[in-house]
């Protein structure tokens, strides 16, 4: 009997894509392939790919080559994910090295994607991505994705030219995945996850999904969360689960700004739902993530933005320079900030908002906190979501996949850490 094929799989870009990666790997293991973690090795390597902005791209084309100088002689490179869904045809002629570029999925048949008027002839084979079967999680959490695509029209993004109009998945779909995965932390991920439900008439559909995860799993958190959707219902709901974590995607906080953008809301609305929040629940922890250099930006909206940085106090903050995208409104606009002034911004608002994070983190010294230990030594509590957040250095004894309280006595820049394991991560 022959042995099985053999696939590796790399994955780019957002916890929206990992989910996408689990499930091809779901399906590659029904065809009755195994996964190997060395590419050297394997029959198929597979690069799901990430198309959000420049860097990611050129990150993603770095990936390919890299592993196109590795995979052994004979073996297919598959392209799939954003970039080969958005950039297809042009990716197929660029890279000669790859095999096929697949779009969203990976085919068991394997060779080049066709271009041209062959495509009207011979179309790839499509999958349901929502709704493939996973394999066992590998950690004690778990992205799970509730939807596909989104209806919104931000200025800077060009997702939805490539990821469609939002697609709901149905309630019973996402709590079958739950209960398969068989996990301590669900986290809920789409490209606007507020909106869940919108697209088949369920305004709201979000509240009783929050409320029925969280009766099944420990904890259940939300990552991306539209700041107009952010209804009093669901807040209660985040709440009631035991996790207040707040992942608030504001952009930027200057009114004129953010209707350039497309987007909506102001920097005082902001402020007053996270005083509203923090007032129900002073444990609540606040994320969120800001455009630097948009058109227009001016130095004024600078300053308003290191002004509400310094009132809001979040304790996570992902700051990033616009990257003009083919197809969106902001590459026509005029105004274009200079890149190397957007970097000064951006340097300015980092370390701003670096000093804030690590001034939250110090206030835990001293305090108790109830930690999921994903592997040995590292935990997190909620106020720390999964890969993008700090963590929680805890002693290597304590079982990995289970809750401990652990007392924390030191905290360093993002991380923090209980009794036992000073100095922190290098044990130096």
């Amino acid at each position: 009997m022959s042995e099985p094929r053999r696939f590796f799989l790399q994955t780019l870009g957002c916890p929206k894509n990992q989910v996408d990666s689990d499930k091809i790997e779901g399906t590659l293991v029904d065809q009755g392939m195994t996964s190997t973690e060395d590419p050297s090795q394997a029959d198929v390597v597979v690069v799901n790919t990430c198309a959000f902005i420049e860097e990611a791209r050129q990150e993603s084309i770095d990936t390919v080559l890299s592993l196109d100088e590795v995979r052994r002689s004979g073996s297919r490179l598959v392209v799939t994910g954003c970039m080969a869904e958005r950039y297809g045809d042009e990716l197929a002629e660029a890279l000669p090295e790859v095999d096929q570029v697949a779009g969203f999925g990976v085919p068991v048949r394997l060779g080049r994607r066709p271009t041209g008027l062959e495509a009207a002839a011979e179309q790839l084979p499509s999958f349901d991505l929502l709704n493939l079967r996973r394999p066992p999680a590998s950690m004690p959490w778990a992205y799970v994705k509730i939807a596909e695509g989104c209806d919104r029209t931000c200025g800077f993004c060009a997702i939805p030219s490539f990821r469609g109009p939002q697609v709901s998945r149905t309630l019973t779909s996402i709590l079958d995945e739950v209960a398969q995965l068989e996990v301590r932390e669900v986290v809920l991920v789409a490209q606007d996850l507020a909106s869940f439900g919108k697209d088949r008439g369920e305004r709201g559909a979000i509240v009783p999904l929050v409320e029925q995860v969280a009766s099944m799993v420990d904890r259940v958190r939300l990552l991306y969360l539209y700041p107009s959707d952010l209804s009093d219902e669901l807040v209660e709901a985040m709440l009631a689960s035991g996790v207040p974590y707040f992942d608030l995607s504001l952009q930027h906080v200057a009114r004129d700004h953010l209707r350039k953008m497309r987007r909506w809301g102001d920097g005082q609305r902001f402020l007053d739902r996270i005083d509203y929040i923090r007032a129900m629940e002073p444990d609540a922890v606040f994320r969120s993530n800001f455009i630097v250099g948009y058109p227009g930006e001016t130095e004024d909206h600078q300053a308003e933005m290191v002004s509400w940085l310094e009132a809001a106090q979040l304790d996570w903050c992902g700051l990033f320079t616009y990257s003009a995208e083919e197809g969106t409104l902001a590459a026509g606009l005029d105004g274009q900030v200079p890149h190397g002034l957007a970097l000064e911004r951006q340097a300015e608002l980092s370390e701003l908002q670096d000093a804030i994070t690590a001034a939250r983190r110090d206030d835990l010294v001293g305090h108790r906190v109830e930690v999921l230990i994903d592997e040995v030594g590292v935990g997190r509590s909620h106020r720390e979501a999964p890969e993008i957040d700090g963590v929680v250095r805890v002693p290597a004894e304590l079982a990995v996949g289970e809750f401990h309280e652990v007392t924390i006595e030191w905290a360093v820049g993002p991380d923090v850490g209980a009794e036992g394991t000073w100095p922190g991560p290098d044990e130096s």
